[in-house]
């Protein structure tokens, strides 16, 4: 193995520094174990010193770990390496879950090292997202002596709602490393802030402060005059900002139609309401103004009456300058201060707004920072995309202008506060149409907070499927992670191709299940290599790309996990995974959209498959030894554990069959592999736990498919996304889907197994009860998988 595992990894050049890793995977090493997302290093000479001696194992390294400076020889196929501007910022995060989260999507490390003091952050604090500027980077504590790195952190100033909320201004442990106001600061890993401009979408100009000596003569809401094109206009001040010495105050003029653009003049060429001549005042009465308006417009009362049509959650397009519109939500109608039109508060999709919906210090309704923006109701524009739902309910065959912005830039799964500020809201994830609920839902938990299958995104395809791939890719997957919202004209248009593709005829208007979906596109269409490999009692191996759990109705099992469900199901049925799986798709015990076997179902957020994997060490479970026989008697025994297979070493085998009640079972041999037949537990490193991480649950209650998204490490992250959570309008209307956050799962996983199944779902808070109750799929990643897959 060399240091260049990599693309971009440094090289070492001068063999002075060190080399540093980050663990893929847990590892065992003597009496430790050394999670995934640890962190160690190696001096660069003595590696180049060995490799010139040829004295480097190809399987090994011997490494110092960050963490507490233990020395461990860890197997190469699970060290990648970190240079040393990003390790600095992955010390700083204290979850190694999330710190391995961080160093995987690989964008947050790289904006961070190209973050600079003054740029403007959003900083997550306990599910509430506060703007603030960054006054700090670095460490904020010694390097102890024995450790070659010192964490970086980010000093950040909250900024509006966030004041108050810190607990600094701006001191650490008797330093300062910035000033600002009394519990105005924080000192934050990167995992902890996001970065504006987010990913994917256009630099936000950032808005200095004016210094304490300057003054600012217009403000955001004042009317004003000023010149263009010789010709003298007034207008409203939407924006005042400042770039480089020079003040500009973007201007929304009186004058410019139905349809707002902006103008951004020189503070020096504006003057403000209070100061315009009387030679400059309007010589026509505000009535007669828009009189002259709607005669100019060519059909004034069509223009009024559909401009009455919109109101609070109606969708409409704004043009910000000429080619430049932009679309979004009305929250807010009403009058502003001072301004006699009436006014309406835009929640736009994108960030190119200039508030988070306070004009003026009253706050008119709540958005994220950058995403409000207060227009006049007349330069208002129904959406495009809507406008013809009186002559179809969102049929792509009926509505050519509805198609979807295409994406062609690739986009990394959303995390944490990222995840949270682009899907959370109405109108966010995949829009449902005509019986889609089942794609919507396979669709959102496959590929918004994860990247395991996309494989299925970029894998070369035949020119007939390619077309297939382009619609999932640019048209869907892309646009959600960047946009947070799909389309339904999209993913109509990806069932008008499993249509074709198909045997079955209806993929573009019946009901159909998400295992069938997803073994037609996966297998059919794209071609992708199988998500499992099973073998059933030395018989030929079976592929298959979801589970289906079979078995008999257990009387101990009351309310199960996921972990006991899967290993009964393989138990029963003889069934060993060849393979470690980079994802698992996992069907519940329920058959028909009626009938399911257990009325709750607890999520196991870890999956352990060491022992259901074939030919794979196994640890006894006695006593730690290397197991040789395993009991599918014993699982059933009531007097072991609930969970986890029963396999034994020799000599606890021979113990635990002497009792008179097991006595009749009959123990089957295990194959061990050759380089663990002759291991001492007393002296070797304990059989690693190979773990799959939940990452998404479809669930169903009658017909209806919903979805709930883990978007982050801790019990609260999770996501409960709905594609027909509401509608507008009758027939001819059309579906709202629904992102919300559900941090009160976390609460009903922390339940004692007897205390949940005295829970009655209807008093269960929020939608947990779905979750809990009508689990039909249950989808766990691999991530160290998925880097070879």
């Amino acid at each position: 193995m060399t240091t260049a595992v990599v693309p971009g990894s440094p090289l070492p050049s001068q063999g002075d520094g060190n080399v540093y890793y980050i663990l893929t995977d847990d590892f065992a090493y003597g009496s430790k174990l050394f999670p995934s997302g640890s962190m160690c290093f190696l001096k660069e000479r003595l590696y180049l010193r060995s490799i010139a001696c040829g004295t480097t194992s190809t399987r090994c390294m011997r490494v110092t770990m960050l963490d507490d400076h233990s020395i461990a020889t860890v197997e190469a196929e699970i060290l990648q390496p970190v240079n040393e501007e990003e390790a600095v910022f992955l010390l700083a995060i204290n979850n190694l879950n999330e710190r391995l989260n961080c160093f995987l999507d690989r964008c947050s490390l790289e904006v961070a090292v190209k973050a600079t003091v003054g740029q403007q952050v959003i900083v997550d604090l306990s599910q509430h997202l506060f703007t603030g500027t960054i006054r700090y980077i670095g460490k904020i504590s010694k390097s102890p002596l024995s450790s070659p790195l010192c964490p970086s952190y980010f000093g950040v100033e909250l900024q509006g709602d966030g004041e108050g909320k810190g607990h600094s201004d701006g001191t650490y442990n008797g330093s300062e490393y910035f000033k600002c106001k009394q519990n105005c600061g924080l000192f934050l890993p990167l995992n902890k802030i996001q970065f504006i401009p987010a990913l994917g979408s256009d630099p936000v100009r950032e808005e200095p402060k004016p210094d304490v000596d300057e003054v600012v003569p217009v403000k955001a809401g004042d009317t004003i005059g000023f010149y263009l094109d010789d010709i003298f206009r007034q207008g409203i001040a939407m924006d005042v900002y400042k770039e480089g010495p020079q003040w500009f105050v973007k201007v929304c003029p009186e004058e410019e139609g139905p349809t707002d653009v902006f103008r951004d003049i020189p503070m020096d060429s504006v003057v403000k309401e209070g100061l315009l001549s009387p030679v400059f005042e309007p010589d026509m009465a505000p009535g007669s103004q828009r009189q002259l308006k709607r005669e100019r417009s060519g059909s004034g009362e069509e223009l009024e009456s559909e401009k009455q049509s919109l109101d609070v959650n109606s969708m409409v397009q704004i043009t910000l300058g000429k080619g430049n519109p932009v679309s979004g939500i009305i929250r807010w109608l009403g009058y502003l201060p001072s301004i006699e039109p009436k006014m309406a508060g835009v929640e736009l999709d994108e960030e190119k707004g200039v508030t988070d919906g306070e004009w003026l210090g009253t706050r008119y309704f709540h958005c994220p920072p950058k995403r409000g923006l207060f227009v006049k109701l007349q330069s208002c524009q129904p959406d495009i995309r809507f406008q013809c739902v009186s002559s179809g309910l969102l049929d792509p065959r009926t509505c050519s202008r509805m198609d979807s912005p295409k994406v062609l830039a690739n986009f990394p799964p959303l995390r944490n506060g990222t995840a949270v500020r682009v899907l959370q809201g109405r109108m966010r994830g995949i829009q449902g149409h005509c019986n889609s609920c089942y794609m919507d839902a396979a669709l959102f938990s496959l590929f918004s907070c994860t990247s395991v299958l996309d494989s299925m995104l970029f894998k070369p395809s035949l020119p007939p499927d390619g077309h297939v791939q382009k619609i999932l890719r640019d048209e869907i997957v892309n646009p959600l992670r960047r946009n947070g919202f799909v389309h339904a004209n999209s993913v109509m248009q990806l069932r008008q191709q499993l249509t074709e593709k198909g045997q079955c005829s209806s993929f573009a208007t019946s009901e159909k299940d998400p295992e069938e979906f997803l073994n037609l596109i996966m297998h059919h269409i794209l071609g992708i290599e199988p998500l499992l490999k099973l073998q059933s009692g030395g018989q030929k191996e079976q592929e298959c790309y979801c589970y289906q759990i079979f078995i008999d109705k257990q009387e101990g099992l009351v309310v199960p996990n996921v972990q006991q469900l899967v290993e009964h199901s393989f138990l029963s049925s003889n069934l060993k995974l060849v393979e470690i799986p980079s994802c698992f798709i996992i069907q519940m015990p329920r058959f028909g959209k009626e009938y399911k076997m257990f009325s709750k179902i607890i999520p196991s957020l870890e999956l352990d498959i060491t022992d259901l994997l074939l030919d794979s060490p196994r640890e006894c479970f006695v006593c730690g030894d290397v197991a040789t026989e395993e009991c599918s008697e014993c699982f059933k025994d009531k007097m072991f554990a609930v969970t986890g297979m029963k396999q034994y070493c020799k000599s606890c085998c021979r113990q635990a069959h002497s009792h008179y009640q097991r006595k009749a079972h009959r123990p089957t041999k295990l194959h061990v592999p050759e380089e663990f037949q002759s291991r001492s537990h007393m002296d070797s490193p304990r059989i690693p736990r190979e773990r799959m991480e939940l990452f998404a649950v479809l669930c169903i209650e009658t017909s209806h498919y919903v979805s709930f998204v883990k978007y982050g490490p801790e019990k609260e992250n999770w996501l409960f996304f709905d594609s027909m959570a509401d509608r507008h309008g009758d027939e001819n209307g059309f579906n709202i889907p629904i992102v919300t956050l559900c941090p009160e799962v976390a609460k009903y996983l922390q339940l004692p197994v007897a205390a949940l199944a005295m829970e009655q779902p209807r008093d269960m808070e929020g939608v947990a009860k779905r979750l809990f109750c009508d689990a039909y799929m249950y989808m766990y990643q691999s991530k160290k998988m998925a880097l070879y897959k």
